[in-house]
């Protein structure tokens, strides 16, 4: 779609090589690929940042289309469905679903199916050494803390932009009150919902459970050797949850996310092989990359854009 332009935001820390070399060797003209020091977060706060200049937006015509797009999430929605479906044969039973998250993004997909009737008995969020969710989902505070690079980065996220949705309505969906709640914790990088707790336990059922790298490599053997199939690290962080809660009343479904292909590494440490790449991808590091650096400040990707792209 050459009459679109797409500005992809890439971090420099913690993205596999394959990762990089993914976005990197897209040279069509219309495809900027900005380069950004430091972990996903930064920028996700760059584009949240961006999204509040409703002036600069409607003036170069911006949308986003990561897990911050409401769009993201409804068609996200449609698997925990087909999910149900496909484990169940009476629409009367119950289902628990384990979700990898960093972002909130899938696992608040899951949310919303629930909301609509899907009989989701649990939902379970997976995360890694960064346990913002688990510590979130366990006690009720929401607290930022510095991003540790991990094996399965994706999950390496210090602040998840859709817990705000789960947030608004703990806080009865009233928007005065959540703005007055993220304002409060932009400024404290903490947040204190515990008095709303029980309902996220009880009422929505959420709980979670985290993985170290060492428990991931675990689970992508286990997994190799039992059924001759290679899951990624973040695949991984939900089936090892998966053995924690699950019983012998309800199907257990655990989120993949990613081919094994992104994440070589840690799949080579855990079965002792690099995992054949589907068609298409052999070599891709080997090919021509573009990357734009810039500062990382919303300043300065307003002026990329103004100066790049072409309107």
């Amino acid at each position: 779609m050459s009459h679109i332009n797409v500005v992809m935001l890439t971090p420099k820390t913690g993205m596999s090589p394959f990762q990089k070399a993914q976005a990197g060797s897209i040279l069509d003209k219309n495809i900027f690929n900005v380069s950004i020091s430091g972990p996903f977060d930064v920028c996700q706060d760059l584009v949240k940042s961006l999204n509040l200049d409703l002036s600069f937006k409607k003036k170069h015509h911006i949308g986003a289309v990561n897990s911050i797009n409401w769009g993201r999430i409804c068609a996200q929605i449609v698997y925990y469905f087909k999910g149900y479906f496909s484990v169940t044969t009476e629409n009367t039973q119950h289902i628990d679903v384990v979700v990898p998250s960093g972002n909130f993004g899938n696992v608040l997909a899951g949310y919303v199916a629930k909301q609509m009737g899907l009989p989701i008995r649990r939902l379970i969020v997976a995360t890694n050494e960064n346990r913002v969710l688990d510590t979130f989902l366990k006690t009720g505070i929401y607290k930022q803390q510095d991003v540790i690079v991990t094996s399965s980065p994706s999950m390496d996220i210090a602040k998840a932009s859709n817990i705000e949705r789960l947030f608004f309505d703990l806080l009865d969906r009233n928007p005065k009150e959540l703005k007055k709640k993220m304002e409060e914790f932009e400024l404290t990088k903490k947040l204190d919902l515990s008095h709303r707790h029980q309902i996220v336990k009880e009422t929505h059922g959420f709980m979670s459970d985290h993985s170290s790298h060492k428990e991931r490599c675990k689970v992508i053997k286990l997994i190799y050797d039992r059924y001759n199939y290679i899951i990624d690290p973040h695949t991984a962080s939900a089936v090892k949850v998966a053995q924690t809660y699950r019983d012998k009343t309800t199907p257990i479904i655990c989120m993949e996310t990613a081919k094994p292909t992104k994440f070589e590494l840690a799949v080579t440490e855990a079965i002792g092989f690099i995992p054949n790449r589907p068609p298409g991808f052999e070599g891709l590091e080997d090919k021509k990359q573009r990357f734009y650096e810039i500062e990382a400040s919303v300043e300065a990707l307003k002026k990329f854009i103004e100066t790049h792209v072409n309107e």
